[in-house]
Formats: structure tokens, sequence, C-alpha cells
């Protein structure tokens, strides 16, 4: 953790920055997804990044393993955004939140050195991947293949800061999804049961557990 607030308040507004710059180049690279939201959403995802970088920042200070962890809150926050909309988690981002996390992780290893977290952080991506792909093909109306994909990248950042993480996080999601469907059904006045995306939740549960789990 940070001595003083400069460090999270400058960080922050980074993640202020690169918010919309993300979602610019998300609608041009992906335009099947139908171009840049709404000023309110786009509002809302910056101002969410910003919190996000800010407590990332406080909590792991000017470290080398900051880089990575906000590269999942940037993109996180994207993600969540595009699966609540549109419920799908596309494969350009769920793969370069992997990507771009195992080298971001990769240097950090090579700084702190942290060789033993790397290769933690790879064996608790396949373990969730794994766990959410044998729940998907035994309940495949609950999560689809894209959530599955999302729990590699997941795992990754989950297994680099500890067993202990990667079990929480992991049944975390599924608590905050269980929350995040009552919540929608409660709001909505259709009778039947609209579907909830999982996505959101599996973000919320990896960066709440990165963010407060020691």
């Amino acid at each position: 953790m940070t001595d003083g607030p400069g460090v999270p308040l400058l960080i922050a507004l980074l993640g202020l920055l690169l918010s919309p710059s993300a979602e610019l180049v998300i609608a041009r690279t992906l335009p099947r997804l139908g171009g840049t939201p709404a000023l309110k959403v786009r509002i809302t995802t910056a101002a969410v990044t910003a919190l996000l970088f800010g407590l990332l920042a406080w909590r792991f200070g000017f470290s080398p393993e900051l880089p990575a962890f906000l590269l999942l809150a940037l993109l996180g926050v994207q993600l969540s955004r595009i699966d609540f909309t549109v419920h799908l988690l596309p494969n350009a981002l769920v793969l370069l939140l992997f990507g771009g996390g195992l080298v971001l992780l990769l240097a950090s290893a090579a700084l702190t050195p942290g060789w033993a977290d790397l290769i933690r952080a790879l064996a608790g991506g396949a373990i969730l991947f794994a766990g959410y792909l044998i729940l998907g093909l035994i309940s495949p109306g609950s999560l689809g293949m894209g959530d599955v994909k999302l729990a590699a990248p997941l795992g990754l950042y989950l297994g680099y800061l500890g067993w202990g993480q990667v079990l929480f996080g992991g049944l975390l999601g599924f608590v905050v999804g269980g929350v995040l469907t009552v919540l929608m059904l409660r709001l909505r006045s259709a009778e039947k049961p609209v579907e909830t995306a999982h996505g959101p939740a599996m973000v919320i549960a990896a960066l709440g557990v990165a963010l407060f789990m020691n």
C-alpha cells in the first residue's frame, strides 16, 4: 500500500482517461458490438474504472504487479459492460486480457523475482478454466462458453496472488451472480425470468478478492 493519496489519485486519473480510449478502440475493432456506448454509459464506465484504478494503486502501491492489475480493471469493466448489454464476451478481449496479463505478470515475476507466483498463476488459470468448463458442460444453460474462457485470465490473476484467492474468487463469482440475478428480477416487471450475464459477477469477484484479500 502507498503512504499517501498522491499515487492512487494520479492512477485514478489515468483510469478516467483510458476508459473512453478503450471504448473507442473496441468500437473500431469490434464494430459488431454496435459502436461506442451512450454518453451515460461512458461516464459510468469511466468513473468505475477510475475508482478501481485508485483502489488498486492503494492496494498494490507503485509495484511491479500494479500494471497487470490495472489492465484487469480496464478490460474487466469493458467486458462487463459488453456482457451486460449484449450477453457476449468477445474472444479478442478475453485473449487480450489473458495475453496482456501474462506478459505483465511475467515482467513482475522477473523484477520481484517471483517465479513461483507466476507458476501458480498459470496453474490457477488452468484450474479455474477447467472448473468452469466442467460446470459449463454439465449445465450449459447457466454458463456460456464465454464465461468458461473468461475464467482462464481471471484464474491467472487470482493464482498470482495465492491459492486461497483462486478458491474464494471462483466461489464468490457464483455468489455475486446470484445476487445480481435477484436484483435484475426485482427491477424488471417481466413475468418470465430474464437471462443474466455471469461475466460481470466473475469480474467483480476477482477484483474484490484482489483488492481486499491478503
